[in-house]
C-alpha cells in the first residue's frame, strides 16, 4: 500500500509533467516571427487534419507552406475543407518563420471571396 509521502511525490510528479505538456509541443508559435504578415496567392495543395492543416500555396512565384488552424478550430471560425482546395485564391495573415529564408508561415487569419475566416480571435 503506498505512502502518504510516495503518493504526495507521484502527485507532484505528475503534475510537473502537465505543466511542462505545453512547453514540449511541437506545433507552437515560437518558430515564428514577432509581427504580422500577409500573403496572397493560390493554393496549391492542402492536406488538411490533425495536429493542423498544411497548405502549399505559390505566391509571386515562390512556394510558400501556410499552417492553418486543426480542425476545431478551423469549423469553429466557418472555414470548412471545400474552401481550401487546389486553385483558391487566398489572403492569409499571420506570423512568417523567423527564419526569413524559410518560405513558412501561421496562419491566424484567411479570406477567401472576400469573407474572413478569423483563426485566432484572440491574437493580433
Amino acid at each position: 500500500m503506498p505512502t502518504r509521502r510516495s503518493f504526495l511525490v507521484s502527485m507532484a510528479l505528475g503534475l510537473g509533467f502537465a505543466a511542462a505538456a505545453p512547453a514540449r509541443a511541437h506545433h507552437g508559435w515560437r518558430w515564428t516571427s514577432d509581427g504580422n504578415f500577409e500573403l496572397t496567392g493560390v493554393i496549391r495543395e492542402a492536406r488538411l487534419g490533425n495536429p493542423h492543416g498544411i497548405l502549399e500555396v505559390d505566391a509571386e512565384d515562390e512556394r510558400w507552406i501556410v499552417e492553418v488552424g486543426q480542425p476545431w478550430r478551423n469549423e469553429r471560425a466557418g472555414l470548412t475543407d471545400e474552401l481550401l482546395t487546389a486553385g483558391q485564391e487566398i489572403v492569409v495573415s499571420g506570423q512568417r518563420a523567423a527564419e526569413e529564408t524559410e518560405l513558412r508561415m501561421k496562419a491566424e487569419r484567411i479570406t477567401i471571396a472576400g469573407v474572413l475566416y478569423d483563426l485566432y480571435p484572440n491574437r493580433d
